[in-house]
């Protein structure tokens, strides 16, 4: 096997990534592990990529049902590789299909929860590649499309978990009071400590609460020196953690 098809080993399961556009990243595995899965019966990943996102969720929980979507040919190529080579395969659905669409289907499911790394970029300069400028671009699927599309799939009291960078995620977060959707957990995260937030988990509901405010900081100041927040919230999927 060449180092090209090597797959990003995980502690329960392993993700090919040399045919998408986004390879395994930490925003993916950050919001995965991160999102809080417990009592949810039907899960649905938007923007599936790899398939990563919703493997994390069959191994967190051992019950619940997961949809996954995503438009890109080969992405879908390769979660389905992924997906069938998990413990879970049984219980994850893979759509090829875009949020818009998948939302049209008469008596569509709510979900217990919903996660997604989204495309985030606005504006500025492209990716060289089509595949992952539309990946990392909203030109598919902008904001204000995805917070309407969780509106109408969340259940009554269900959550919705995604990670964006700082200024989209402050952004996010007024969309999604467009319709109702309250901000309930937020963490922010910077890669080291003398660095800015670079990210933000959000985590939204129907129900208008108080929000529980987090912070992160992954690493120490030498590479792969993690912080032991980093380690407790990954050590379930990270190799050697």
């Amino acid at each position: 096997m060449s180092r090209k098809t090597r797959p990003f080993r995980f502690k329960q399961f392993e993700i090919y990534h040399d045919e998408c556009a986004m390879k395994v990243g930490t925003d993916g595995v950050l919001v995965g592990a991160w999102a809080n899965i417990k009592g949810a019966n039907y899960i649905l990943d938007i923007g599936t990529g790899t398939g990563l996102i919703a493997i994390m969720a069959a191994q967190k929980n051992k019950t619940a049902t997961i949809d996954a979507i995503d438009i890109d040919d080969s992405a879908i190529h390769q979660a389905t590789k992924n997906i069938n080579n998990s413990p879970w395969k049984n219980r994850i659905h893979l759509y090829k299909q875009s949020l818009q669409n998948f939302i049209s289907e008469e008596n569509k499911l709510k979900y217990d929860l919903i996660i997604s790394n989204p495309p985030y970029f606005n504006s500025g300069s492209e990716a060289p590649q089509k595949k992952r400028q539309i990946a990392r671009h909203t030109e598919t699927l902008s904001h204000i499309e995805l917070a309407k599309g969780i509106a109408y799939l969340l259940a009554p009291t269900g959550k919705c978990a995604v990670i964006l960078p700082y200024q989209e995620g402050l952004l996010f977060q007024k969309m999604m009071s467009q319709f109702d959707l309250h901000l309930s957990k937020l963490m922010k995260v910077q890669s080291k400590k003398d660095k800015p937030i670079e990210r933000l988990l959000l985590e939204f509901q129907r129900k208008s609460t108080h929000t529980e405010e987090t912070h992160l900081i992954i690493q120490h100041d030498d590479r792969n020196d993690w912080t032991t927040d980093y380690i407790q919230l990954t050590k379930a999927f990270y190799l050697h953690m």
